[in-house]
Order: structure tokens, then C-alpha cells, then sequence
């Protein structure tokens, strides 16, 4: 079974999780005695559990949710992706990462399929949007543009809200958190096991280059370089690619993130050296813009055709963008 049917397979169950750019890991939630179900959602009979989370502690969470909305783009992949009910989702402005409605492309379509709908556009919560759309459950960010967390006592106000960090943790530590948190421990476990059959079916089936990759990003002042530690790194790791570690010391980081490093474009010679070049997050047209300047040019990779492109959707890792780099993985490698 392809990736395609794989994630087809899973929306047929009702589909679509959390997920943009995504990196190590984060607690889980602490429920009531007796709140949690069976981990596939039954609950016991509790009516409500405590969920510590990363904006604080919330009480009074449903022990089954019926209508979550989502004020977060990058969580609403996760919470499709575990079948969550989400009714509606903050969007985005549209863009090429994105459909018309401001939903990122990776999941657009299992979205369409549970008829949600567009909570509101921007990243800021309109929170008499939310208010209006009578949600029994806010699930939300405290991390990235969405970051919700100055808006977190309003949003409480209108029902039990949960925020949570996406930056420093990988989608399937974030999908297994989740899942824990909102008593969907079973498909959450579903969720991270068929990735995993899926990596391993494309491991064994492709030829990783003997040189080492770098998964870059060319931001036309500077070049970005995904560590071995960012969900990238990670995810072509288990694939069996020898990821990249840029130079200690010589690129700018943020926060002390160990997920990636910046570097000016007269460093990229140096950094790269004969890595095959993996590029996140580009149109084709800008990856030919990109290997086409002096600096970049003259790299042996360019020289040998060792340049790939990852696709738009990998900038922020969910179950649905990692099954499409997996697949363009297959395709280049297989």
C-alpha cells in the first residue's frame, strides 16, 4: 500500500491531525481519575478531566468532546489527523502553501470531508467569531505566527481552551499529547504506527546518496540549514540519509533553537560542501532561482544533479506534509 492509499485509508475512518514545523519532545496532559476513556474516545462515564497543558491548567475539559475550534492552522492538521471533531479552524491569508480558504494544502481535502469550516482569517483569535460557532472545546497554539497565549483568558471565557507548543516538538510527540489529552490515545497510536510501517516499507525500498543531505532553505540574504534534531532531520534519518550538521558557531540561531541555523549566502559553499541539496519548502521555480546564483552555482551538487525538492508543505511537519515528503522521497530515490 502506497502512502497515498495509506492516508486515504485514513480518512476513510474519518481523518486529519495536527501539524508546520514541528521539533522535540513535550509532556502529556494529566487527566481525572476515571475522566479518560478507553483511548479511542469512550468515556467512562466522568463528564470532564483537568488537562495540564502549555499555557497552563484547564479544568472542566470534556471527557468527549463534540465541537472543537481549532485557533490554530498547524494544530488543526493534528487534531484531523487523531479524527478530533474539529467544526471549524483558524485560517490563514490564502498562499501557495494553502487552498482558497487559508487551510494548509496537506490537509485541505480531509478538512472538506469533515465539513470544517473557516472560523475566521488572520492570526490573531476573533474571539466573537469563536464565541458564535459554540464550541465546547478551543484547542489553540502557544507557539509560531498563531500563537494564541495573550488571548487565552478571553478565549476560556467562551470554553475550555488548550495551547500548545508545535515549534520544539515532533508531530508525533505532539499527536501522542493530544491524544492523551483528549482521550484519543488509540488512533493516536494508529496515527504514529502507520508512519512508521510507511518509513520503513521506504526505507528498505530506496538508495540513500553516499553524500550527506542538507535540508536547506534559501531566503535569498541567507541560506536556513535543518539540524539532524528538526522534524526534517529526523524524519530523513529514519529514512537512512546522514543529515547535515552545520557548522557549530558559524550560523544565527533563534531563542537557542536547535532545530535549525542561518547563514549568510557567502557561507554556503562552506557549509554545504558536496551535500546533496534537499530543499523545504520551495516552488521549482525558486529552487532553479536558488541554484542558479554565483554562490550556489558552482556547488557539486548543483554540478552532479543532486538537488531535490522536498515540496511547499514540509516547512511544519504533521502526519499529512511527512506522508508527502515521504512520497516525493520514494519518488526521487525509490
Amino acid at each position: 500500500m502506497n502512502g497515498r492509499q495509506l492516508r486515504a485509508r485514513f480518512r476513510g475512518v474519518a481523518v486529519v491531525a495536527a501539524g508546520l514545523l514541528a521539533l522535540t519532545a513535550c509532556g502529556g496532559g494529566d487527566g481525572d481519575a476515571g475522566a479518560k476513556g478507553d483511548g479511542n474516545g469512550e468515556g467512562t462515564g466522568a463528564a470532564a478531566r483537568t488537562v495540564k497543558h502549555d499555557a497552563g491548567t484547564t479544568e472542566k475539559v470534556p471527557a468527549e468532546p463534540k465541537r472543537i475550534v481549532s485557533v490554530s492552522v498547524t494544530m488543526t492538521g493534528h487534531l484531523l489527523a487523531l479524527d478530533a471533531p474539529v467544526v471549524a479552524s483558524q485560517a490563514t491569508p490564502p498562499s501557495v502553501i494553502t487552498n482558497k480558504q487559508g487551510f494548509f494544502t496537506q490537509w485541505s481535502d480531509a478538512a472538506a470531508e469533515n465539513s470544517v469550516k473557516v472560523a475566521y482569517q488572520g492570526f490573531e483569535p476573533d474571539v466573537e467569531k469563536v464565541l458564535a460557532l459554540k464550541p465546547d472545546l478551543i484547542v489553540g497554539a502557544s507557539s509560531g505566527a498563531e500563537n494564541a497565549e495573550k488571548f487565552y483568558d478571553k478565549l476560556s471565557a467562551v470554553a475550555p481552551t488548550l495551547l500548545y507548543r508545535h515549534d520544539d516538538v515532533s508531530w508525533q510527540d505532539l499527536t501522542a499529547r493530544l491524544g492523551e489529552d483528549l482521550g484519543l490515545e488509540k488512533r493516536a497510536s494508529e496515527v504514529v504506527a502507520a508512519h512508521d510501517k510507511r518509513v520503513g516499507e521506504v526505507k528498505a525500498a530506496i538508495t540513500v546518496p553516499k553524500q550527506s543531505a542538507a535540508l536547506v532553505r534559501d531566503n535569498q540574504s541567507a541560506m536556513t540549514v535543518f539540524t539532524p534534531e528538526s522534524a526534517q532531520g529526523r524524519l530523513l534519518t529514519s529514512l537512512g540519509f546522514t543529515v547535515l550538521e552545520p557548522p557549530a558557531g558559524q550560523g544565527q540561531t533563534q531563542g537557542g533553537r536547535s532545530d535549525f541555523a542561518e547563514f549568510s549566502q557567502e557561507k554556503v559553499a562552506d557549509t554545504a560542501k558536496d551535500s546533496s541539496l534537499l530543499f523545504v519548502s520551495h516552488t521549482p521555480e525558486e529552487i532553479t532561482a536558488a541554484t542558479e546564483r554565483p554562490v550556489w552555482k558552482d556547488l557539486s551538487a548543483v554540478k552532479d544533479k543532486r538537488v531535490y525538492d522536498l515540496g511547499l508543505d514540509t516547512f511544519r511537519l504533521d502526519y499529512y506534509s511527512a506522508g508527502n515528503l515521504i512520497d516525493k522521497i520514494e519518488k526521487a530515490f525509490g
